[in-house]
């Protein structure tokens, strides 16, 4: 892993030499938020100039003050629910350039009942045939971007996740899904496993890898997230 180049944020006193972020931890415990969250900021908090905040409150998304001054949410909320009010500051935020960056079912598994939150996401997760012991290949599908610089197409033993997407993401990485697991896939199809795209002035960063700390914890994984949330960041 290696550091980007990041330039200081312009605030109302002039440039602010720091980055902030949010990391918003609850949701399915199986999915081990606390854990993900401190392995998350940890990445953040190595590239020198990010202050992070772990919340496990949605409530923290009330305060859009301090949303405005917040450069990136990492939502690792797995399932769960949200108010219209926590939802409306969290993406008017993003509309107004606050990036986010996120994983697995922290993210693309996140509030399934918001509709509003999954355009802004760019998928949602619907099924993972064959349950979490599959060995599939990742494919690096656009190896020129930031994130994806030199890293190599890899294999894991995980979920692979079958989601809904949106058709406008720039899509960094695919993963191919047979027809062993019916009725869920009925047909081959080439999956996204981690793209990126624009909720208006907002970055969006997503990896759909993460079910388990060993899959968390591989180096082309880190490597994609820390590059993924510095890059989503404002």
């Amino acid at each position: 892993m290696f550091n980007i180049n990041i330039r200081s944020q312009p605030s109302q006193t002039g440039f602010r030499k720091y980055k902030n972020a949010l990391i918003l931890q609850g949701g399915y415990p199986p999915h081990r938020p606390k854990e993900v969250a401190e392995i998350l900021a940890r990445l953040l908090r190595q590239q020198g100039n990010f202050k992070v905040e772990i919340s496990n409150t949605l409530d923290s998304l009330l305060d859009r003050e301090k949303l405005r001054q917040t450069d990136l949410i990492i939502p690792n909320w797995t399932a769960g629910t949200i108010t219209e009010e926590q939802l409306r500051s969290f993406l008017d935020a993003v509309s107004n350039g606050t990036g986010v960056a996120g994983m697995h079912g922290g993210m693309g598994d996140a509030f399934r009942c918001e509709i509003d939150y999954q355009l802004m996401v760019g998928g949602q997760f619907v099924a993972h045939p064959g349950g979490a012991g599959i060995t599939y290949e990742v494919h690096i599908t656009h190896r020129d971007h930031p994130i994806m610089a030199g890293i190599r197409d890899f294999m894991v033993t995980t979920e692979q996740y079958y989601m809904l997407v949106d058709p406008a993401n720039e899509v960094l990485a695919t993963t191919y899904f047979n027809r062993v697991h019916p009725p869920e896939v009925w047909r081959e199809v080439v999956m996204p496993v981690v793209w990126t795209k624009k909720y208006g002035k907002g970055r969006i960063f997503y990896c759909s890898l993460g079910h388990s700390l060993d899959i968390v914890t591989m180096p082309e994984v880190l490597t994609m997230m820390k590059r993924g949330m510095v890059w989503a960041a404002r």
